[in-house]
Protein backbone atom coordinates (compact mmCIF):
# COMPACT_ATOMS: atom_id res chain seq x y z
CA UNK A 1 0.00 0.00 0.00
CA UNK A 2 2.51 2.62 -1.15
CA UNK A 3 -0.91 5.05 -2.55
CA UNK A 4 0.72 7.98 -0.76
CA UNK A 5 4.31 7.71 -1.42
CA UNK A 6 6.06 11.09 -2.60
CA UNK A 7 3.22 12.94 -0.49
CA UNK A 8 3.79 15.15 2.63
CA UNK A 9 1.61 15.11 5.38
CA UNK A 10 1.51 17.31 8.05
CA UNK A 11 -0.51 15.94 11.59
CA UNK A 12 -0.45 18.65 14.07
CA UNK A 13 -1.12 17.08 17.66
CA UNK A 14 0.73 14.03 16.80
CA UNK A 15 2.63 12.97 20.07
CA UNK A 16 -0.47 10.20 20.99
CA UNK A 17 -4.25 8.62 20.66
CA UNK A 18 -5.67 9.72 17.49
CA UNK A 19 -2.97 12.30 15.98
CA UNK A 20 -0.67 9.40 16.48
CA UNK A 21 -2.33 6.90 14.83
CA UNK A 22 -2.47 8.69 11.98
CA UNK A 23 0.84 9.43 11.22
CA UNK A 24 1.13 5.92 11.73
CA UNK A 25 -1.17 5.00 9.04
CA UNK A 26 -0.77 7.37 6.93
CA UNK A 27 3.36 6.26 6.50
CA UNK A 28 2.11 3.20 6.04
CA UNK A 29 0.86 4.37 2.69
CA UNK A 30 4.50 5.79 2.34
CA UNK A 31 3.78 9.19 3.29
CA UNK A 32 6.40 11.75 4.55
CA UNK A 33 4.85 12.37 8.15
CA UNK A 34 5.64 15.42 9.79
CA UNK A 35 4.52 14.97 13.23
CA UNK A 36 4.38 18.21 15.46
CA UNK A 37 3.20 18.99 19.32
CA UNK A 38 4.82 20.00 22.45
CA UNK A 39 5.96 16.79 24.54
CA UNK A 40 9.40 15.34 23.37
CA UNK A 41 12.01 12.91 25.41
CA UNK A 42 13.02 16.18 26.94
CA UNK A 43 10.49 18.02 27.73
CA UNK A 44 6.66 17.41 28.55
CA UNK A 45 3.40 19.68 27.74
CA UNK A 46 1.11 21.15 30.56
CA UNK A 47 -1.04 17.55 29.93
CA UNK A 48 2.28 15.97 31.68
CA UNK A 49 1.67 12.74 29.42
CA UNK A 50 4.87 10.36 28.35
CA UNK A 51 4.17 10.15 24.89
CA UNK A 52 6.76 11.86 22.70
CA UNK A 53 6.30 13.19 18.90
CA UNK A 54 9.75 11.35 18.38
CA UNK A 55 8.16 8.29 19.12
CA UNK A 56 5.79 8.57 17.08
CA UNK A 57 7.94 9.57 14.04
CA UNK A 58 10.12 6.30 14.76
CA UNK A 59 6.53 4.16 14.81
CA UNK A 60 5.89 6.08 10.90
CA UNK A 61 9.00 5.02 9.39
CA UNK A 62 8.87 1.43 11.08
CA UNK A 63 5.56 1.68 9.21
CA UNK A 64 6.98 2.38 5.68
CA UNK A 65 6.84 6.13 5.71
CA UNK A 66 9.64 8.46 6.69
CA UNK A 67 8.57 10.20 9.84
CA UNK A 68 10.32 13.34 11.05
CA UNK A 69 9.45 14.86 14.62
CA UNK A 70 9.30 18.73 15.64
CA UNK A 71 8.56 20.77 18.72
CA UNK A 72 5.93 23.48 17.93
CA UNK A 73 3.61 25.17 19.84
CA UNK A 74 0.88 25.55 17.58
CA UNK A 75 -0.34 28.44 19.88
CA UNK A 76 2.97 30.39 18.86
CA UNK A 77 2.96 32.10 15.30
CA UNK A 78 6.90 32.04 15.07
CA UNK A 79 6.72 28.22 15.64
CA UNK A 80 4.30 27.35 13.14
CA UNK A 81 5.87 29.78 10.75
CA UNK A 82 9.27 28.11 11.12
CA UNK A 83 7.26 25.02 10.80
CA UNK A 84 6.08 25.35 7.14
CA UNK A 85 9.09 27.10 5.93
CA UNK A 86 11.31 23.86 6.91
CA UNK A 87 8.53 21.66 5.20
CA UNK A 88 8.82 24.02 1.70
CA UNK A 89 12.56 24.12 2.05
CA UNK A 90 13.11 20.45 2.99
CA UNK A 91 9.92 19.17 0.50
CA UNK A 92 8.46 21.65 -1.38
CA UNK A 93 4.99 20.54 -1.11
CA UNK A 94 2.65 19.74 1.53
CA UNK A 95 -0.16 17.52 0.39
CA UNK A 96 -1.90 17.25 4.10
CA UNK A 97 -2.93 18.85 7.24
CA UNK A 98 -4.32 17.25 10.20
CA UNK A 99 -5.10 19.66 12.70
CA UNK A 100 -5.62 17.35 15.92
CA UNK A 101 -3.90 19.79 18.24
CA UNK A 102 -5.96 19.49 21.19
CA UNK A 103 -4.80 19.40 24.92
CA UNK A 104 -7.78 20.29 26.49
CA UNK A 105 -8.68 17.47 28.44
CA UNK A 106 -7.22 18.32 32.02
CA UNK A 107 -9.20 21.96 31.98
CA UNK A 108 -12.55 19.82 31.38
CA UNK A 109 -15.20 20.42 34.52
CA UNK A 110 -17.35 17.83 33.94
CA UNK A 111 -21.05 18.39 34.78
CA UNK A 112 -20.74 22.57 35.25
CA UNK A 113 -22.63 25.44 34.24
CA UNK A 114 -20.54 28.30 32.28
CA UNK A 115 -20.64 30.25 35.27
CA UNK A 116 -19.19 27.50 37.25
CA UNK A 117 -16.44 26.34 35.18
CA UNK A 118 -12.97 27.74 35.50
CA UNK A 119 -12.83 30.89 33.25
CA UNK A 120 -9.30 30.59 32.68
CA UNK A 121 -9.33 26.69 31.91
CA UNK A 122 -12.20 27.44 29.82
CA UNK A 123 -10.80 30.16 28.05
CA UNK A 124 -7.73 28.07 27.60
CA UNK A 125 -9.69 24.57 26.21
CA UNK A 126 -10.53 27.38 23.64
CA UNK A 127 -6.93 28.37 23.01
CA UNK A 128 -5.79 25.14 22.48
CA UNK A 129 -8.35 23.34 20.64
CA UNK A 130 -9.16 26.26 18.47
CA UNK A 131 -6.66 28.72 18.18
CA UNK A 132 -3.75 26.10 16.80
CA UNK A 133 -6.05 25.22 14.28
CA UNK A 134 -6.28 28.43 12.87
CA UNK A 135 -3.30 29.62 13.33
CA UNK A 136 -1.82 25.89 11.76
CA UNK A 137 -4.21 27.02 8.53
CA UNK A 138 -3.08 30.29 8.21
CA UNK A 139 0.47 29.40 7.82
CA UNK A 140 0.31 25.87 6.17
CA UNK A 141 -2.47 26.65 3.15
CA UNK A 142 -0.71 28.32 1.45
CA UNK A 143 2.14 25.99 0.78
CA UNK A 144 -1.13 23.41 0.70
CA UNK A 145 -2.89 24.87 -2.07
CA UNK A 146 0.44 24.85 -4.84
CA UNK A 147 -0.86 21.84 -6.04
CA UNK A 148 -4.39 20.91 -6.60
CA UNK A 149 -5.29 17.98 -4.57
CA UNK A 150 -4.75 19.03 -1.28
CA UNK A 151 -6.72 17.73 1.84
CA UNK A 152 -7.41 19.23 5.10
CA UNK A 153 -8.61 17.52 8.29
CA UNK A 154 -9.82 18.76 10.97
CA UNK A 155 -10.37 15.74 14.23
CA UNK A 156 -13.55 16.50 16.04
CA UNK A 157 -15.51 14.60 18.39
CA UNK A 158 -19.11 14.07 17.18
CA UNK A 159 -21.19 14.03 14.13
CA UNK A 160 -23.25 16.65 12.43
CA UNK A 161 -25.87 14.46 13.64
CA UNK A 162 -25.13 14.06 17.29
CA UNK A 163 -23.83 17.44 17.94
CA UNK A 164 -26.98 18.81 16.84
CA UNK A 165 -27.51 18.18 20.56
CA UNK A 166 -25.61 19.68 23.48
CA UNK A 167 -23.07 17.83 25.98
CA UNK A 168 -24.82 18.84 29.13
CA UNK A 169 -22.63 16.77 31.04
CA UNK A 170 -19.15 18.27 28.79
CA UNK A 171 -20.52 21.51 28.89
CA UNK A 172 -20.15 24.97 27.23
CA UNK A 173 -16.74 25.22 26.33
CA UNK A 174 -16.31 21.56 25.35
CA UNK A 175 -18.65 21.85 22.95
CA UNK A 176 -18.02 25.16 21.79
CA UNK A 177 -14.71 23.82 20.82
CA UNK A 178 -15.43 20.82 19.30
CA UNK A 179 -18.67 22.56 17.07
CA UNK A 180 -15.77 25.03 16.16
CA UNK A 181 -13.76 22.84 14.59
CA UNK A 182 -16.46 21.27 12.47
CA UNK A 183 -17.36 24.84 11.06
CA UNK A 184 -13.71 25.11 10.84
CA UNK A 185 -13.58 22.43 7.77
CA UNK A 186 -16.65 23.99 6.14
CA UNK A 187 -15.00 27.63 5.86
CA UNK A 188 -11.90 26.00 4.73
CA UNK A 189 -13.64 23.81 1.86
CA UNK A 190 -15.11 26.61 0.56
CA UNK A 191 -11.97 28.51 0.49
CA UNK A 192 -9.55 25.60 -0.64
CA UNK A 193 -12.51 24.78 -3.44
CA UNK A 194 -11.10 27.10 -6.21
CA UNK A 195 -7.59 25.94 -5.60
CA UNK A 196 -8.65 22.11 -6.40
CA UNK A 197 -8.33 21.19 -2.55
CA UNK A 198 -10.96 19.79 0.39
CA UNK A 199 -11.69 20.16 4.20
CA UNK A 200 -13.22 17.29 5.99
CA UNK A 201 -13.83 17.35 9.89
CA UNK A 202 -13.36 13.63 11.29
CA UNK A 203 -14.30 12.42 14.14
CA UNK A 204 -13.40 8.73 16.31
CA UNK A 205 -15.99 7.04 18.12
CA UNK A 206 -15.32 6.34 21.95
CA UNK A 207 -11.32 6.42 21.47
CA UNK A 208 -9.28 4.22 23.72
CA UNK A 209 -6.67 6.73 23.78
CA UNK A 210 -3.69 5.89 26.34
CA UNK A 211 -5.19 7.84 28.50
CA UNK A 212 -8.66 6.33 28.63
CA UNK A 213 -7.13 3.09 28.99
CA UNK A 214 -5.74 4.28 32.01
CA UNK A 215 -8.66 5.80 33.75
CA UNK A 216 -10.37 2.37 33.09
CA UNK A 217 -6.93 0.11 34.30
CA UNK A 218 -6.48 -1.64 31.44
CA UNK A 219 -4.42 -1.99 28.42
CA UNK A 220 -4.82 -2.62 23.93
CA UNK A 221 -4.86 -6.00 24.99
CA UNK A 222 -6.72 -6.67 27.75
CA UNK A 223 -9.25 -3.18 27.10
CA UNK A 224 -12.81 -5.51 27.39
CA UNK A 225 -12.19 -6.05 31.26
CA UNK A 226 -13.50 -2.94 31.22
CA UNK A 227 -16.76 -3.93 30.32
CA UNK A 228 -17.66 -5.14 33.75
CA UNK A 229 -17.98 -1.95 34.96
CA UNK A 230 -19.09 0.11 32.02
CA UNK A 231 -20.55 -1.91 29.39
CA UNK A 232 -20.86 0.44 26.64
CA UNK A 233 -17.06 0.31 26.52
CA UNK A 234 -18.01 -2.71 24.06
CA UNK A 235 -18.18 0.04 20.96
CA UNK A 236 -15.02 1.68 21.74
CA UNK A 237 -12.36 1.64 19.05
CA UNK A 238 -8.80 1.89 18.95
CA UNK A 239 -6.88 4.74 17.70
CA UNK A 240 -6.24 3.27 14.52
CA UNK A 241 -9.33 2.79 13.31
CA UNK A 242 -9.63 7.13 12.82
CA UNK A 243 -6.35 6.34 11.37
CA UNK A 244 -7.01 3.94 8.72
CA UNK A 245 -9.85 6.66 7.90
CA UNK A 246 -7.69 9.55 7.30
CA UNK A 247 -5.07 7.21 5.29
CA UNK A 248 -8.29 6.09 3.37
CA UNK A 249 -9.67 9.76 2.66
CA UNK A 250 -5.95 10.97 1.82
CA UNK A 251 -5.69 7.98 -0.95
CA UNK A 252 -9.15 8.67 -2.29
CA UNK A 253 -8.97 10.45 -5.70
CA UNK A 254 -12.79 11.10 -5.10
CA UNK A 255 -11.91 12.39 -1.51
CA UNK A 256 -14.05 15.87 -2.30
CA UNK A 257 -16.87 13.98 -2.16
CA UNK A 258 -16.47 15.05 1.23
CA UNK A 259 -15.84 18.54 1.55
CA UNK A 260 -16.99 20.66 4.43
CA UNK A 261 -18.56 17.52 5.70
CA UNK A 262 -18.32 15.56 8.89
CA UNK A 263 -16.88 11.83 8.57
CA UNK A 264 -16.90 9.58 11.40
CA UNK A 265 -14.05 6.66 11.71
CA UNK A 266 -17.22 3.77 12.07
CA UNK A 267 -18.91 4.86 8.70
CA UNK A 268 -15.76 5.99 6.72
CA UNK A 269 -14.79 1.88 7.84
CA UNK A 270 -17.96 0.63 5.78
CA UNK A 271 -17.42 3.40 3.20
CA UNK A 272 -13.17 2.00 2.29
CA UNK A 273 -13.77 -1.36 3.83
CA UNK A 274 -11.10 -1.19 6.53
CA UNK A 275 -11.35 -2.69 10.16
CA UNK A 276 -9.85 -1.82 13.47
CA UNK A 277 -6.84 -3.66 14.52
CA UNK A 278 -8.40 -6.47 15.60
CA UNK A 279 -10.74 -6.51 12.61
CA UNK A 280 -14.14 -5.13 13.76
CA UNK A 281 -15.66 -2.33 12.57
CA UNK A 282 -17.05 -0.25 15.47
CA UNK A 283 -19.49 2.69 15.29
CA UNK A 284 -20.03 4.32 18.52
CA UNK A 285 -21.96 7.53 17.36
CA UNK A 286 -24.15 5.01 15.48
CA UNK A 287 -24.96 3.05 18.66
CA UNK A 288 -24.97 6.78 20.63
CA UNK A 289 -27.10 8.57 18.14
CA UNK A 290 -29.81 5.59 18.56
CA UNK A 291 -29.79 5.96 22.03
CA UNK A 292 -30.52 9.57 22.23
CA UNK A 293 -33.22 8.81 19.63
CA UNK A 294 -35.04 6.61 22.46
CA UNK A 295 -37.32 5.16 19.68
CA UNK A 296 -36.01 1.61 19.90
CA UNK A 297 -33.28 0.57 22.81
CA UNK A 298 -30.27 -0.47 21.18
CA UNK A 299 -28.09 -3.20 22.52
CA UNK A 300 -24.12 -2.42 23.95
CA UNK A 301 -22.99 -3.42 20.46
CA UNK A 302 -25.17 -0.82 18.89
CA UNK A 303 -26.57 -3.23 16.60
CA UNK A 304 -30.54 -4.04 17.01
Amino acid sequence: MDELRGKVALVAGASRAAGRAVAVELGRRGATVYATGRTTREQRSEMGRPETIEETAELVTAAGGTGIAVRVDHLVPDEVSALVMRIEREQGRLDMLVNDVWGGDRYMEFEKKLWEHSLDGGLRMMRLGIDTHAITSHFALPLLIRRPGGLVIEMTDGTTEFNVNYRADAGYFYDLVKVSVQRMALAQSEELRPYGGTAVALTPGWLRSEAMLEHFGVTEENWRDATDNEPHFVISESPTLVGRAAAALAADPDVSRWSGQTLSSGHAATVYGFTDADGSRPDAWRYMEEVQSKDKPADATGYR
